[in-house]
């Protein structure tokens, strides 16, 4: 277990890291001033700058946070665990600041001196290390390359929400996701596969209710309550 001081650190540098997804989910990185951080968070200036450096430093952790609000939430394997991990990004894409923030500050990173795909890559490696695993379980088609797929959904999916968002709010974001599944996994999956995935709004649903459950109870847990 972690010495009391060592714990109490960690949940301060959480804090704040959750407090700025809020108010860059809020205001952009433009109107995201340190003072609106600091009073969201509750807490000293000193501290924020212990554990980070400036505003950006903060900006490009938020940004790189997106694959943790996800997947540890995820208990399926294969094809049907990359399937899973839309699924849950196409709720939590509406409901969780730090997910939200992450991907308009990637977006938004140009105007402040970034031009960094990590976000990018990063969610292409997952996607990659899922299509692996369906790989070995003989779930994909023989024609299936994991890296060019993993690829192609990455741009997919920025460009799918991009769209929901203009159109919805990213209120229709999970029926998109739904048939973007219908469209693709008849000609990656092996019939076999195909016939035991599931990639539907009711899954969905279910999968983002848990992880949504799961997720405060880490923050309860987190903050000693």
């Amino acid at each position: 277990m972690a010495p009391p001081k060592q714990e109490r650190a960690v949940q301060t540098r959480e804090q704040i890291l959750r407090a700025a997804a809020e108010v860059f989910d809020e205001y952009g990185y433009a109107g995201a001033g340190i003072n609106k951080i600091l009073q969201r968070a509750g807490v000293t200036a000193g501290a924020l700058y212990f554990h980070f450096k400036n505003k950006q430093d903060l900006a490009v952790e938020v940004m790189n946070a997106q694959r943790t609000t996800i997947e540890p939430h995820v208990p399926s394997i294969g094809l049907q665990r990359l399937v899973d991990i839309t699924l849950i990004w196409s709720h939590s894409l509406q409901a969780d600041p730090m997910l939200r923030a992450g991907v308009r500050l990637t977006g938004e990173q140009a105007t402040f001196g970034l031009s960094d795909a990590t976000p990018y890559t990063v969610w292409a490696g997952s996607f990659e290390q899922c299509l692996e695993v369906a790989r070995e379980r003989g779930e994909l088609r023989e024609h299936v390359l994991p890296g060019e797929l993993a690829e192609f959904l990455v741009g997919a999916c920025t460009g799918m929400q991009e769209y929901a968002q203009v159109v919805s709010a990213r209120e229709d974001l999970p029926r998109r996701t739904v048939a973007m599944w219908r469209v693709l996994l008849p000609g990656i999956a092996t019939a076999e596969a195909a016939g035991r995935l599931v990639a539907d709004q009711q899954r969905a649903a279910e999968l983002w209710a848990a992880a949504d459950a799961s997720g405060r109870d880490g923050a309860r847990t987190g903050n000693g309550t």
